[in-house]
């Protein structure tokens, strides 16, 4: 489908690659999966190799989904409130979790008890022992100017890890972060207010270090301090989860390269960076879900395991439960090789494999969404999509989320105006949800990002023809050749990213733009006068 080609190919690239190229580029950092039992072996297509060491343990897919449970599993005391992991095993278990640097994370029995305590369970009991998220507080607190938030003056109860740590003789500053925003909230611990006193004060100051996690119950006040719009006094503490040897903590307050982060991969996501990653990607999918409900279209749910080579999109990571170090043996003790093309040869050797056919995950949804498209009008697909190409460039992935819609009885303008409205809603959704995450990658990662999505967001998108682009061009790199990289340009070029930049910078003044065809819709020569008149 034409239209869909350029739906992939047109403002979808352009978006993606520079409003949130950096959250694609933070989410290509390597991770190492535990080994386990029951696992299909990936390997791409054509190699008849199993690549060793680092990369054969990232290429393991656990057919029950538990590839990451031994990790979590072992993240004690930071993970004992609710222990999310694949699969169907769901435990609690202790012990210590060690990072390269020497500082290990533990919760014992008795810090798990402690939260049970008769003393908390009178004071945090009148909360229900539910917490208020940050994110929450942080919120509710931008409308003081216009009116009092809801919650100064409450009881609250927050749960979260401990960013910094000032203390004083008798009183601490203590910075708490929950995850739910990019800002964490200040809580003012005074030891003749606390429950405890000096006692319970100088036993919390001793033990809570950077990364410690902590629940805190405490009233909500206007704070006095700059920078912050609202501050929690607090009333009760209870330690959590411990950092042993707090020292050695990987993550102090200082900035880490990504280098560093990809080998604490169990603490990174506390990092702004990936938090603020997690957070944009999650408000960007959910804006996307939900401009496409509004338009009517169904979500379907594509295979990622199929036999199907969709479109020859690039070379596709190979599943199988066959031993590469031992494969089944072919007639007269034959080893399958590169040469065997013989149907009856392959044939022989699948029957061993547990789909009897060679089996891939999958480079897109495309041939499912075709299909449903031709049942049910308007779908789209949103899932993994996987490349088997090994290329080290950052537009290069080895998995990544694909949006795939499909639309019946639509042209390409359909499918234009489909894009616009779906990328302006992303947009709109990640401007209103993370704007303080935005406004991180704007300063430290991607210049300008927060004003080319308002561009997006609100100036409508431009559209030009492919002739009129070559001609435009044209005219340009004569006034300067030396500046283009690729200053060769005539009718079937195709464009490069300098000539796309140009495109859309200059002639679009900062609006996205649609190389097309035509740039605009003749879809009504498409019906004959008299089909119309049949009607």
């Amino acid at each position: 489908m034409p239209s869909q080609s350029l739906l992939r190919r047109g403002v979808l690239a352009l978006f993606f690659t520079t409003a949130i190229a950096v959250t694609m580029k933070m989410m290509t950092l390597r991770r190492t999966t535990p080994p386990v039992k029951a696992a299909a072996l990936v390997q791409a297509r054509g190699c008849r190799k199993m690549v060793a060491g680092k990369m054969a343990t990232n290429a393991i897919v656990n057919r029950r989904g538990e590839g990451f449970a031994s990790m979590h599993n072992n993240m004690a005391g930071h993970h004992h409130y609710y222990n999310y992991q694949l699969g169907s095993h769901h435990r609690r278990r202790r012990g210590l979790f060690a990072t390269k640097s020497g500082a290990t994370i533990h919760t014992s029995k008795d810090s798990l008890e402690d939260v049970a305590e008769d003393s908390v369970r009178k004071t945090f009991a009148s909360q229900g022992g539910k917490r208020t998220k940050v994110g929450d507080i942080l919120k509710s607190s931008l409308s003081l100017e216009a009116k009092k938030s809801e919650l100064i003056g409450k009881q609250v109860v927050i749960k979260g890890w401990v960013r910094t740590l000032r203390a004083q003789k008798q009183l601490a500053f203590m910075e708490i972060n929950d995850g739910s925003s990019f800002s964490g909230i200040q809580v003012v611990i005074d030891a003749g207010k606390m429950e405890g006193g000096v006692d319970k004060f100088e036993d919390v100051t001793s033990k809570v270090t950077t990364g410690a996690s902590v629940a805190v119950l405490g009233k909500l006040v206007e704070s006095p301090g700059k920078g912050q719009a609202v501050e929690i006094q607090c009333e009760d503490i209870k330690i959590v989860g411990v950092v042993q040897d707090g020292d050695k903590y990987p993550l102090q307050k200082k900035r880490h390269s990504l280098e560093f982060l990809r080998s604490i991969a169990h603490l990174r996501a506390r990092t702004n960076t990936f938090a603020a990653v997690s957070r944009v990607r999650s408000s960007l999918a959910l804006g996307i879900h939900n401009y496409f409900h509004s338009m009517g279209f169904k979500h379907l749910h594509s295979p990622i395991i199929t036999a199907s080579d969709c479109e020859g999109a690039g070379e596709m990571f190979r599943v199988t439960t066959i031993d590469p170090q031992n494969p089944p043996s072919l007639k007269n003790n034959k080893k399958k090789s590169d040469d065997d093309d013989n149907d009856d040869t392959m044939k022989e050797f699948y029957k061993n494999d547990f789909f009897d056919k060679p089996a891939y995950l999958t480079v897109s949804g495309q041939l499912s969404g075709e299909t449903y498209a031709c049942a049910m009008g308007d779908i789209y697909t949103f899932g993994p999509t996987f490349r088997a190409e090994n290329s080290q460039t950052s537009r290069h992935l080895a998995e990544f989320w694909m949006i795939e819609p499909e639309m019946a009885f639509a042209d390409i303008f359909d499918a234009m105006d489909n894009c616009e409205g779906m990328v302006r809603a992303a947009a709109t959704a990640a401007m209103k949800e993370c704007s303080d995450d935005l406004e991180f990658f704007g300063k430290f990662y991607e210049k300008g990002l927060k004003e080319r999505l308002d561009l997006i967001a609100n100036k409508p998108f431009m559209k030009i023809e492919y002739k009129e682009a070559i001609k435009l061009l044209q005219e340009e790199i004569t006034k300067d050749a030396s500046k283009w990289e690729y200053p060769d340009v005539g009718f079937g070029t195709d464009l490069a990213t300098e000539h796309e930049r140009w495109i859309c910078e200059k002639w679009g003044q900062g609006a996205a733009t649609f190389v097309s065809e035509r740039s605009s819709s003749s879809c009504g020569n498409l019906i004959h006068p008299s089909f119309i008149e049949k009607l």
